[in-house]
């Protein structure tokens, strides 16, 4: 007891801490639509980001425009910024200078859940829930056909998985997906992210957990659909072998971009 008593008391504090924190990232009084005319564009204009108390940028004067249909790779090592980088489309946390710009309009000036509604993001750490795949799949759209599951599963290179397991769409999920390798939550995550059909798709090396034929594979089937359905897919990686998969290619170093020739 008199050892976790005073750990428990830490923990506590910090709890508290986080449930005292005031949200940073609210609705504007007056959200706005974005004109129709400028659908498929994202922007950083100068943007600098540095976090709470940091001290100095995370990244620093950023600039570059993705139009749709476009698969755009942002290349970089360990803690460059980039990951930060593709946080902010989202809108997960405010520029320090700068804009950020979705359809020609400010992302601040977005009702947030019209913001996330066109963005679909594929997180570094796959994360499944408890459920089963169907319920994985249906996160955040609930009316989709199982014809429009198995498309998503099968650009995403995850349609043999299902198959595999008992039960397919309806196979258990075990809390955070631990009856499912890495390789396969990420490929079911990369189909979770491409389920809702967003404009957008934001993806946070997404091939990290995949050998390297698959890796290519979906890689080269998320620019197909960029083309064909006038997407825009961001990815951020440390894999230069992905750039000649790209139709344009950044590097960050130390928080500052630069376009990487082909």
């Amino acid at each position: 007891m008199s050892i976790m008593l005073p750990r428990a008391n830490v923990a506590a504090l910090r709890i508290n801490d986080v449930l005292k924190t005031k949200v940073s990232v609210t609705d504007p009084e007056n959200p706005v639509q974005p004109d129709a005319n400028v659908k498929g564009t994202v922007e950083f204009d100068h943007v600098s980001f540095a976090y709470p108390e940091a001290g100095e940028n995370v990244i620093s004067d950023i600039s570059f425009k993705a139009e749709k249909g476009e698969t755009i790779a942002v290349i970089g090592s360990t803690g460059s910024g980039k990951s930060t980088l593709i946080n902010l489309i989202p809108r997960f946390y405010d520029v320090t200078e700068g804009q950020v710009m979705v359809d020609g309009m400010d992302v601040r000036e977005y009702k947030i859940t019209d913001l996330r509604d066109k963005i679909g993001i594929v997180p570094q750490k796959a994360v499944l829930f408890a459920g089963t795949v169907r319920s994985n799949l249906a996160w955040g759209k609930e009316d989709a056909t199982e014809e429009e599951m198995q498309q998503a599963l099968s650009v995403a290179q995850a349609a043999e998985v299902v198959d595999k397991k008992d039960g397919k769409l309806d196979a258990e999920v075990e809390q955070g997906g631990k009856n499912f390798s890495g390789g396969q939550k990420q490929r079911v995550a990369i189909a979770r992210a491409l389920y809702t059909d967003p404009d957008y798709i934001l993806a946070d090396e997404p091939t990290a957990a995949l050998d390297t034929d698959r890796s290519m594979k979906v890689i080269e089937l998320l620019r197909d659909l960029a083309h064909k359905r006038n997407k825009i897919i961001i990815v951020v990686t440390h894999d230069l072998r992905l750039k000649d998969m790209a139709d344009k290619v950044y590097q960050i170093i130390d928080g500052k971009m630069t376009i990487l020739e082909k």
